[in-house]
């Protein structure tokens, strides 16, 4: 049997990224992630990234490009993570579901929050890709 995905959104917009602060379960509550959620039967990665960044941000985005790698999650599931943009004309993100708060962060401050363990990965290379754009 094969292992579900998660899927997750770095979100990008004016050259930073947005974190979301975790409100449950109790065990993660606190700790800050890229937000997402599972890919249901049916769905492409890319669709569930969209619907599921609808639900708990309240916004359209439009997935961009996968970021390699797989993280291990709780046994049975694993991470993969998108780069991702808010569509044009969306408005500001709200944390609607399972979080508290979201954060904006610049390329400089994505480690002053408390990340979970497997996005760091993740978001170390969503913030190269950053710095990057920010040269182009």
């Amino acid at each position: 049997m094969s292992d579900r995905v998660v899927v997750a959104g770095a979100v990008f917009d004016r050259g930073r990224l947005l974190a979301a602060r975790r409100s449950a379960p109790p065990e993660l509550a606190g700790r800050w992630e890229l937000p997402g959620g599972k890919v249901e039967p049916g769905e492409s990665a890319e669709e569930a990234l969209v619907r599921e960044l609808r639900e708990e941000l309240g916004v359209r985005t439009r997935p961009v490009e996968r970021i390699p790698g797989e993280w291990a999650l709780k046994p049975g599931y694993v991470l993969r993570v998108w780069t991702a943009v808010l569509a044009p004309g969306e408005g500001a993100p709200r944390p609607l579901e399972d979080h508290d708060e979201l954060r904006w962060l610049g390329p400089g401050e994505v480690d002053s929050v408390d990340w979970l363990e497997q996005d760091r990965e993740a978001v170390a290379e969503a913030a190269r890709r950053l710095r990057e754009r920010e040269r182009d």
